[in-house]
């Protein structure tokens, strides 16, 4: 484990090798799982908020099922989730010319509409956040078959997952944070060799 201030992180966010390949995977994991992507309780007041602006880029079904269930969910395992269709794809996902599942959120912050990019969760998967009494716990969880073909390219690209994740682990942690997990990394890298 590597503890920097009130965060432990498995090692395996420092020793496995991690990178999407959209190409295989579809964007499977806005689709795949037990219930929609964990939200902040903040996240939420924000998707409530934003949730007008990012309507026309999501399809009329999932408009539906979100103005049937609101803007997010209770999970009795996760808390507060975004909804999903029929336990299945996140209602604020859509699928692009390529039957690639994708982010309206992300694309309306892409397009400047939006200031929110996505979920946190979302955007720091394949690591999981756990919150424990005094600390966070971040644990890499990749799915087993699902994200075969990312860790195949990890591998072959040698990019480790939190290198993979900075944008992420940055916008949730800050770079203060970041720069200390790299120093971290660089040590056992060296202590390694």
């Amino acid at each position: 484990m590597i503890a920097i201030d009130n965060v432990l992180l498995s090692d395996e966010v420092i020793e496995e090798q991690f990178v999407c390949d959209l190409n295989s995977c579809k964007g499977g994991c806005c689709v795949d799982g037990d219930c929609g992507a964990p939200l902040t309780e903040e996240e939420t007041k924000i998707i409530a908020k934003v949730y007008p602006k990012i309507k026309s880029y999501l399809v009329p079904e999932y408009i539906a099922e979100i103005e049937k269930q609101g803007t997010h969910v209770t999970d009795d395992e996760y808390d507060l989730v975004t909804p999903t269709v029929n336990g299945g794809i996140c209602v604020y996902g859509y699928t692009d010319e390529l039957g690639i599942v994708k982010c309206g959120f992300e694309k309306a912050w892409k397009d400047g509409v939006i200031k929110f990019q996505k979920p946190i969760s979302c955007h720091l998967y394949p690591i999981r956040i756990k919150q424990m009494p005094g600390y966070e716990a971040v644990n890499y969880e990749p799915r087993k078959t699902l994200c075969k073909p990312a860790c195949k390219l990890g591998r072959k690209l040698k990019v480790p997952v939190y290198k993979f994740l900075k944008d992420s682990l940055v916008r949730k942690f800050g770079a203060e944070f970041y720069e200390a997990l790299d120093a971290v990394a660089k040590k056992m890298q060296k202590d390694k060799a």
